[in-house]
């Protein structure tokens, strides 16, 4: 499977903001099959797509931005049921849910330091000719110095990470449709 970094993609909802942002990526993800994939699939699997060695960074972090005062996301529950629909609104975690779309979620934060947004966005290719896609897409505005601070030990985790949940969340879609 090939996960390749990309630009922001012109159909992420996040894309009309992205002069707003201080940082962007972009990761994408070619997934085999033609059957259609709603976004509660989608955050299933990314909610649950974590490696191990993620889960203890992030354990890690939350220990270290609590002497900040920042937020850990440690009292929030996955909600992982059978009627997990993402709605607007919702806390996953750490995660907000923004915004849901039939192809798009976005989901993030907003932290006196700074504010990010995932977004996970599912492109059905319409002609056949080609495969479709899932793209997992972050963008971060900084408040204030110690976001700027934050963000830049951060950074090169994240950019190992996603590629690594995206590989898994498109595994786990490929391999069992039903999650």
């Amino acid at each position: 499977m090939n996960i390749t970094k990309t630009e922001l993609p012109k159909e992420s909802v996040l894309y009309r903001e992205k002069h707003y942002f201080d940082y962007m990526d972009s990761f994408k993800g070619e997934l085999n099959g033609k059957r259609d994939i709603t976004t509660a699939e989608i955050g299933t699997a990314f909610f649950t797509s974590s490696p191990q060695w993620g889960k203890k960074m992030f354990a890690f972090r939350n220990k270290i931005v609590k002497m900040f005062g920042l937020k850990t996301g440690i009292n929030n529950k996955m909600p992982l049921s059978d009627n997990f629909k993402l709605k607007a609104g919702e806390q996953v975690g750490i995660f907000k849910i923004f915004e849901k779309t039939d192809h798009e979620i976005i989901l993030g934060e907003d932290d006196k330091h700074l504010d990010f947004r995932v977004s996970l966005l599912y492109d059905k290719i319409q002609d056949g000719t080609e495969g479709n896609s899932l793209t997992i897409s972050t963008t971060v505005k900084y408040h204030n110095w110690l976001g700027i601070l934050y963000f830049m030990p951060v950074r090169p985790f994240h950019q190992l990470i996603v590629p690594v949940m995206l590989k898994r969340v498109i595994a786990k879609l490929e391999k069992n449709p039903e999650l």
